[in-house]
């Protein structure tokens, strides 16, 4: 976007999110520069450099995300696949996922809650079934 090309969304989206892994594994933004001008060069050539605690296959990845053109930048597939990826693909993510798994509800507290706020309990209830947040 800044070399002026056409805006492709799902390969500039992928980009940015290449900066925010690197902002969120390495504590710093990627390009950085207070004259506006000077960013803008930084970004259309690539110029930053991953710190030396970063592994290589994450330092593989981020450089592959953050490739300035489009047509070879890595694909959500080819994320997915990269190894630095995959290390965590099995297992399951703690929680609950809402839309797919019942909120679990505590009897005594949802007594307590009713008692004291004077909730309708059917609609509570339809309420913490359904995930609904009001």
């Amino acid at each position: 976007m800044i070399a002026g090309k056409r805006y492709q969304g799902l390969k500039t989206d992928i980009w940015s999110s290449g900066v925010v892994l690197f902002a969120m594994v390495c504590g710093f933004l990627p390009f950085e520069d207070p004259k506006t001008s000077n960013l803008y060069k930084k970004i259309l050539n690539a110029e930053y450099q991953i710190p030396k605690f970063v592994s290589a296959e994450c330092q593989d990845i981020i450089t592959k995300i953050l490739n300035t053109n489009p047509d070879t930048r890595f694909t959500l597939e080819e994320i997915r696949n990269h190894p630095w990826m995959r290390q965590v693909r099995d297992k399951r993510p703690l929680g609950l996922i809402p839309g797919k798994e019942k909120m679990p509800i505590n009897e005594t507290i949802f007594r307590q809650i009713l008692a004291e706020h004077k909730f309708d309990p059917e609609y509570s209830m339809k309420c913490i079934e359904a995930n609904r947040h009001n």
